[in-house]
């Protein structure tokens, strides 16, 4: 299916969309005259995984399983806001009642 005199303008030789004129590449598949206009031009150079792709397990190494947990420094923070918050409620009260 390699056609290495393809010149675009036409259809494309992999997947048969029109290649616009001055196009450097295919733009249904990414086949363009340095790849050779083949058939695995449109997976060259993305990474995608094979079909035997466990995303389930992807997820659970790479994010863990579970609720993430409460960083101590992130918890006292929030102790530290609310705690901030009350006072400065207590405060409009008495400022308001008088």
């Amino acid at each position: 299916m390699s056609d290495e005199g393809f010149r675009p303008p036409g259809p494309c030789p992999v997947c048969q969309v029109d290649v616009p004129r001055g196009a450097k590449a295919c733009p249904g598949c990414g086949a363009s005259h340095d790849s050779g206009w083949n058939e695995e031009a449109e997976r060259s150079g993305l990474d995608l995984p094979d079909e035997e792709f466990d995303y389930e397990d992807f997820v659970a190494r790479e994010f863990g399983e579970g609720k993430p947990r409460q960083r101590p420094r992130q918890r006292l923070w929030t102790i530290a806001g609310i705690v901030l918050l009350l006072a400065l409620a207590a405060g409009l009260v008495q400022v308001f009642r008088h």
